[in-house]
């Protein structure tokens, strides 16, 4: 069976989501946009799946692979503009192939999660965020076998690192490879993306924090999207950046020129650490089931 699945280009409402990456390659819950559609098609039958990318389809190209995970084909096609759906099924559904998937799932714009058209991702930040915490109970599937849930509404990685003095409240999400210090607030209605550290005595609630972003101690997160330094509070749809490393800032792979600099400029400890092998010796002791 074949499904064809058009990757969202450009939505001026939400533009910091697209700065790392197009946004059908965006994080949502340990896997990119594109990669929940690709598993949903599988699950539902198909065999090879077309994704139109009018945005880094090279970047799309990397998330999906072959498709071999999903046990699929994917094929990768670049188009300079983002075609409307009737338009890619004149372009890229031809009659006389047989085949393909039924309707509706047999050509697909990714502007909201499968099985959720009823919440947009992209017409603010408020609708994304407010997508992903609807999405959470749905997302437990035969392929996420490395997160878990452990109590009703909280969901952990299971390589997460959580400090025996943390408090979770559901709803929350904690991915992979992410690290909650003592003391730290967890919820309700946090998403930490994975390799996420949140550091000591920090409160997130009502906010969504991207992988690979540093939250500093005693640093409260409240009704915002925070992804490396940028910081968006997403009911007043404003955004900034924080200067300060030691309170929000990105511990993405840098490069050889990015690390020096840290040195220099003194980033902050757990941002040194990150750039190389996490020490289990400068690690303090962690509790796989946290308070909840």
């Amino acid at each position: 069976m074949k499904a064809l699945l058009i990757c969202p280009g450009i939505r001026p409402a939400v533009p910091h989501l697209a700065e790392n990456g197009p946004l059908a390659t965006a994080p949502i819950l340990g896997e990119s946009l594109v990669g929940h559609w690709v598993e949903h098609l599988a699950s539902l039958g198909a065999r090879h799946i077309r994704v139109i990318a009018s945005d880094r389809a090279e970047a799309v190209r990397a998330a999906l692979g072959d498709g071999a995970r999903w046990g699929v084909s994917v094929e990768v096609i670049a188009a300079r503009l983002e075609p409307t759906p009737q338009e890619a099924v004149a372009r890229y559904h031809p009659p006389a192939e047989a085949d393909w998937l039924p309707a509706p799932h047999a050509v697909v714009l990714m502007n909201h999660l499968p099985g959720a058209p009823e919440h947009p991702l992209f017409e603010s930040y408020a609708t994304w965020f407010s997508a992903l915490l609807a999405w959470l109970p749905r997302v437990l599937t035969p392929a996420r076998v490395r997160v878990s849930e452990i109590a009703p509404g909280i969901w952990v990685g299971r390589r997460a690192h959580v400090s025996a003095t943390a408090k979770l409240i559901a709803p929350c999400w904690i991915g992979d490879q992410v690290f909650v210090e003592p003391g730290a607030t967890v919820g309700p209605g946090a998403i930490l993306e994975d390799r996420s550290v949140v550091e000591e005595d920090v409160r997130i609630a009502q906010s969504w924090i991207g992988p690979d972003t540093f939250v500093g101690p005693l640093t409260s997160v409240a009704s915002s999207l925070a992804w490396g330094s940028c910081l968006i509070n997403w009911r007043s749809d404003s955004s900034l950046r924080v200067p300060d490393p030691f309170l929000l800032c990105s511990l993405a792979p840098a490069t050889a020129a990015t690390k020096s600099v840290a040195r220099v400029a003194g980033a902050p400890a757990a941002s040194r650490h990150w750039l190389h092998p996490w020490s289990a010796a400068a690690r303090p002791a962690v509790n796989s089931n946290p308070p909840v």
